[in-house]
């Protein structure tokens, strides 16, 4: 029944739709298919059941080190200029994806052109435009004016310019943009990247809430009592997606991706597994890089498959690459390696570790650089974790004292290290 990717029939001449989407600060613990005891996520978790749950999925802790990251394929010392900003100079899973002939539509949070001060910080370089990084049309949070992005958002819309929708959730906008999107062009091959606002602080009402109506957008409320709403409001429009796709005829055609670019802000603690959690944002622990990863491909992908391989932000691109059937890019032009065969249960070349430079350039956070796999972690000053035992990384280990196997998986890191070296 679930077939190879080359002997499926496509009515888009083996180019099947992709959808991305990704929350915005959402670590594994907030879905119920990774074993959330707070919230219930039905239609991520049918997405799960129906297709792949990758359990070893990795960012970075930062939204634009991961954003960049992820639309680029490489690693951020090779090209994250400063934050809010995507280098204009770079090309990006929309370029490619647009010359492979795909429709290319975003929505959602933008925040990459930057303002002034994150121009000067970055030495005068700019940001880019969706325009710019390839899109199509676009409906986008946080361009170059910021305004709201839940209740009354300012939204800017390609061709139509910067509008405020009083009265109106911003996530809400955002999706039915998507489904008119996916209605005009549903007989061409279509990429649709979805970085949601939700579930990033402000925590506030969702319009399943009474309260909505008479809340002042203005207002300064941020409380994490709304983290949960804001939760499952995210798991409903993901469900309106894949619904819209269903009711288009193109749902067998549509291979579906769900990741979250960092882990969940610290204010929120969360039950994981009967265990509290609290979110690590911007730290780089696993609270802060570990996040859910879904792919569901009707037909394609076989139902309750799980993938323990590591995939971090790098691997998108070269995968997308692939699924459109374009060829591979050198390494010099990206870091990733593609997932592509995994999603069918094959395990041929898989990672050994993953590799992170984190250079925030934002708040007080520390830049580190590290490797890990699943089990170890070690950083460029030295330290070094053993993350079964010690995943919030409380107790570094003294290298001198592990065994010759465990020195040999430092050897092995150091080297890495050493390769992406500035």
């Amino acid at each position: 029944m679930y077939s190879s990717y080359g002997s499926a029939q496509s009515k888009n001449e083996g180019q099947p739709n992709i959808i991305l989407i990704m929350a915005d600060d959402l670590g594994q613990e907030a879905l119920s298919v990774y074993g959330s005891n707070s919230y219930t996520t039905p239609n991520l978790d049918r997405l799960a059941n129906e297709g792949m749950r990758f359990d070893q999925c990795y960012s970075t802790p930062l939204c634009t080190p991961s954003r960049v990251q992820l639309m680029t394929g490489k690693y951020n010392h090779r090209n994250y200029i400063g934050f809010g900003l995507l280098d204009s100079s770079e090309k990006t899973f929309g370029h490619y994806m647009k010359a492979a002939g795909y429709k290319t539509f975003i929505a959602g949070k933008w925040q990459l052109l930057g303002n002034a001060h994150q121009q000067k910080l970055a030495g005068g370089k700019v940001g880019s435009t969706p325009e710019q990084a390839g899109f199509d049309a676009y409906c986008l949070w946080q361009i170059d004016e910021r305004g709201t992005r839940y209740k009354d958002p300012l939204l800017s819309i390609g061709g139509k310019g910067t509008i405020q929708f009083p009265g109106r959730y911003g996530p809400d906008i955002f999706v039915e943009h998507i489904e008119t999107f996916m209605e005009k062009n549903k007989d061409d091959p279509m990429f649709i990247y979805y970085p949601m606002v939700l579930t990033h602080d402000p925590f506030v009402p969702t319009p399943d809430n009474p309260e909505f109506r008479s809340f002042d957008a203005t207002s300064k409320v941020n409380d994490t009592a709304y983290f949960g709403e804001m939760v499952h409001y995210m798991d409903k429009l993901i469900g309106n997606i894949v619904q819209k796709t269903e009711e288009l005829g193109i749902r067998e055609n549509t291979l579906i991706l769900f990741i979250g670019d960092n882990g969940t802000d610290r204010d929120v603690t969360s039950i994981v597994n009967g265990s509290p959690l609290q979110g690590d944002k911007g730290h780089t622990t696993n609270a802060g890089t570990h996040v859910p990863f879904i792919a569901n491909w009707q037909g394609k992908i076989k139902p309750g498959s799980s993938n323990s391989n590591l995939i971090d932000f790098t691997d998108f691109l070269p995968t997308l690459l692939q699924v459109s059937r374009q060829q591979p890019l050198p390494k010099s032009k990206a870091d990733g390696h593609s997932f592509y065969d995994q999603l069918f249960g094959k395990n041929e070349n898989t990672r050994e570790w993953i590799f992170c430079h984190y250079q925030p350039f934002w708040g007080k956070f520390e830049p580190r650089r590290y490797v890990q796999n699943k089990g170890w972690k070690l950083y460029g000053n030295g330290e070094f974790y053993n993350l079964a035992k010690d995943s919030l990384e409380k107790k570094p280990l003294h290298v001198k004292e592990q065994s010759i196997e465990i020195q040999a998986i430092v050897t092995q890191f150091q080297s890495v290290l050493n390769q992406y070296a500035k």
